[in-house]
């Protein structure tokens, strides 16, 4: 068959084919470049403060819309349920959050990573005052981060921490990032959430056809050498006595 293949008429039509698919294969990147150009941005704000019961309640997930939302809160903040989380990354290196246990006045609790810790141990000035806190809610990571076998807590995982604590009630399903630590902690600087882009559909629905079209091209290419390959075998079967 490649025999067949290999004269000048059917290299002729070889060439034709992959002009052809070439021209698909570009028209599909045309198509594919239009669906990222007319992709639709979808904006909200993150970066206005609102309440969090505004945008979240206890005991279920975080939503698309709550996430990474800059909320304010108001609690007090539970003595003895604090937590160290190690080996969290930043730009400067690695070091250590500490992790607080703030109750609502409805009686809800809320996961707060108050800040870096230093080389002193932190001291909250003003114990079990309710106060107003300010920061970025973002989702709960999974426990499964940390490395237990070395006694590690590495990940602020709400499902974990709330173990830890005395009289944990309704739980928020994230955790809020302050937005100034206390005085003898580092603020965690957050960053602001991705702009998510829908993308156009049908203009991608377009793009594979036209693909589809530059294989088939050279399938067809392939299946009429083969053709006349076969009809050439058929024509020489009959020429035997």
């Amino acid at each position: 068959m490649w025999r067949v293949a290999l004269r000048l008429r059917w290299i002729a039509a070889l060439i034709l084919a992959l002009g052809v698919a070439a021209a698909f294969a570009a028209l599909g990147q045309w198509q594919l470049d239009r669906s990222v150009e007319q992709a639709t941005v979808i904006e909200r704000d993150t970066e206005s403060v609102v309440p969090l019961e505004s945008l979240a309640t206890p005991q279920s997930t975080i939503t698309t819309q709550a996430s990474g939302r800059t909320v304010s809160v108001t609690c007090r903040f539970v003595e003895g349920d604090d937590v160290v989380v190690v080996e969290r990354q930043s730009p400067s290196g690695s070091g250590s959050w500490l992790v607080r246990h703030c109750r609502t006045p409805e009686g809800d609790s809320l996961v707060v990573a108050a800040g870096w810790l230093g080389e002193a141990a932190f001291v909250d000035s003003d114990p079990g005052r309710e106060r107003e806190v300010t920061g970025r809610y973002v989702p709960s990571e999974s426990p499964q981060q940390s490395d237990f076998h070395d006694g590690k807590r590495q990940a602020v995982a709400v499902s974990e921490i709330l173990n830890l604590w005395s009289e944990p009630g309704p739980v928020y399903g994230g955790y809020l990032v302050l937005e100034d630590a206390p005085a003898g902690l580092t603020t965690i600087v957050t960053a602001v959430p991705d702009i998510d882009a829908k993308l156009n559909w049908l203009n991608l629905f377009y793009a594979a056809e036209w693909v589809i079209f530059a294989l088939f091209a050279l399938y067809l290419w392939y299946r009429l050498v083969r053709d006349a390959w076969e009809r050439e075998l058929e024509e020489a079967s009959s020429d035997v006595p």
